[in-house]
């Protein structure tokens, strides 16, 4: 029987470490890590859970990737109103510009994908 060493402890590594890690430009990436390109699977599944998206308002985004959204109240609560969690994620194209503060978007719960419209994003939590 073969010994076999354990494994380093892993750290999650967010932000600016976990950023553009490996890529020249956003142009050029081809990662399917969480937060660089939406992959046609990731696409599908968030999809085909529609109970799983979330309602949210921009609350900021800067040059950088990072976006922070709060997300809407429950369906038993006014919906109009920020009640929910804050939450900051990324993506390494800054979200190509689309997103502002105030705009509403939708974040998939399990999937990592943030829509804005018909504009879909893999996002990381930062």
């Amino acid at each position: 029987m073969s010994h076999r060493e354990p494994h380093a402890a892993t750290e999650p590594r967010t932000g600016a470490v976990m950023g553009m890690r490996g890529c020249e430009t956003a142009a050029e990436c081809r990662s399917d890590r969480p937060g660089h390109r939406l992959h046609a699977m990731q696409e599908r599944l968030a999809v085909t859970t529609a109970s799983k998206w979330v309602d949210a308002i921009v609350v900021g985004v800067d040059e950088h990737g990072f976006a922070t959204v709060a997300e809407l109240g429950d369906a038993d609560e006014d919906r109009d109103q920020v009640g929910g969690n804050v939450r900051r994620v990324w993506h390494h194209d800054a979200f190509e510009g689309a997103l502002a503060p105030g705009e509403p978007v939708a974040i998939h719960a399990l999937y990592g994908v943030l829509a804005r419209g018909r504009q879909r994003f893999s996002v990381a939590d930062a």
